[in-house]
């Protein structure tokens, strides 16, 4: 039931629900949100009572606790029925059971497209309450709280064929760095679209947009000759590092891309020793055989090859080691977190891909703190990339860059770890 209304608390919030069929833990909770100062609480014992008061409300709560364990409707089942209902409540989970049920109810959350706050251990304390709907507030002023697709921009078609031919398509590059050094290892090549009117593109957008309407050969190989230009300048500067491109699964079945990509190697200084392809782990799902003639005949010219976004698919390790890959690069979302999930750190997590490419470097990625960094060592990764060592940036930008990672490599470098031997093996 609500109780008397007041202004919105230091933490931004003016209104909160608790929802637990333990009338002791729901009293507890209520009364912990009353001392930060939220003023307007209501109280639910199960998922169904809970429906029932959001079905009366013109104003929504700004936050939930939820408890998962509990009859008539548990938390799932509300957090399930939350999303059937266009109800984008911010959510916290309150619950007693074990650290894996707790992970797994946060990735159901982000697969809805909820907001979740995260989750919290019983008995509720205030100083974690507090700390997590810090959260609430950060993220509301930053205006990332709305969950669900993003809105696609109105670009066309004739928009990216005229970007394409005018050289419209920006290059930046994101730095990779040796794992125990912080020394740079190389530079994943990442496409770039400002328009004109509306701004700048995601680049899922424009390159979904190139592949259904067959421009990603002139797209890849537009990026590819500006970042194989720049490489060149960089060897005459005494700076080589390895270029990690991207390449659309579609591109595979066009039997000139081998030949193309060769021949840009060719008139430059740059060898396909120096240069990574990258492909995502889904696309050997539909089309394996078209992946490995392709990637089999680039890795023959000497090419490195990677399967990108690992944990994003579903293809099997079997089915990962036909390929004639050289590195794994481990997606973010496999990443985020593991270092305090131990369901993570096993066969079938981070380290699954290690024993499974004898001699090659499982090489992980966009780690954001140190404690992944850790973790990445210990698990045998040797290669790392993310908003921890650098945004991506546009070429002008990368001295300075070097000049300050040189400055902070003493921050980065951490104690060497014997299991990080096998895994800086070079393949070629």
């Amino acid at each position: 039931m609500p109780l008397t209304h007041s202004a919105p608390s230091s933490l931004g919030l003016q209104s909160i629900m608790v929802v637990d069929d333990s009338p002791v833990q729901r009293d507890h909770a209520a009364q912990l949100c009353r001392q930060l100062g939220i003023g307007l609480i209501y109280e639910a014992c199960h998922g169904v009572e809970a429906l029932e008061q959001l079905a009366m409300l013109r104003l929504k709560p700004d936050v939930m606790l939820i408890d998962l364990h509990m009859p008539v409707m548990d938390g799932v089942e509300l957090i399930t029925q939350l999303q059937d209902k266009g109800w984008k409540i911010p959510m916290l989970v309150v619950s007693s059971q074990q650290q894996g049920i707790l992970n797994a109810v946060q990735e159901l959350s982000s697969t809805l497209g909820l907001p979740m706050l995260g989750s919290l251990p019983k008995p509720l304390r205030q100083e974690q309450l507090e700390s997590a709907l810090q959260h609430y507030s950060q993220c509301l002023k930053g205006n990332v709280l709305q969950s669900g697709p993003r809105q696609p921009l109105p670009i066309s078609t004739q928009d990216l064929c005229h970007a394409i031919d005018c050289e419209h398509i920006d290059v930046h590059y994101q730095p990779k760095v040796d794992i125990r050094t912080g020394l740079v290892r190389g530079m994943e090549v990442l496409a770039r679209w400002t328009h004109p009117s509306l701004g700048r593109i995601p680049p899922d957008q424009f390159i979904a947009l190139a592949e259904k309407e067959g421009l990603i050969f002139d797209l890849t190989l537009r990026v590819l000759r500006k970042s194989i230009r720049q490489a060149a300048a960089w060897v005459h500067m005494g700076f080589t590092p390895k270029l990690a491109i991207n390449l659309s699964p579609l591109l595979l079945d066009n039997r000139g891309i081998v030949q193309e990509i060769t021949s840009l190697l060719e008139s430059s200084a740059i060898s396909p020793s120096q240069a990574v392809l990258e492909i995502t782990e889904s696309a050997g799902v539909e089309q394996l055989g078209k992946v490995i003639s392709g990637l089999t005949r680039l890795r023959l010219k000497g090419f490195g090859l990677s399967i990108d976004d690992y944990g994003t698919g579903f293809s099997s390790m079997q089915q990962l080691a036909l390929l004639p890959f050289s590195e794994l690069k481990i997606d973010s979302n496999l990443v985020h977190g593991a270092h305090q999930r131990r369901n993570l750190r096993g066969d079938s997590g981070v380290g699954a891909g290690h024993g499974q490419a004898p001699g090659a470097g499982l090489r992980g990625r966009r780690h954001r703190s140190h404690g992944r960094l850790g973790l990445l060592q210990r698990c045998g990764c040797a290669v790392g990339q993310g908003y921890l060592i650098a945004r991506p940036m546009p070429a002008q930008d990368i001295p300075a860059w070097l000049r300050s990672n040189r400055a902070r490599l003493p921050e980065l470098r951490l104690p060497p770890s014997p299991a990080l031997a096998p895994a800086l093996t070079p393949l070629d």
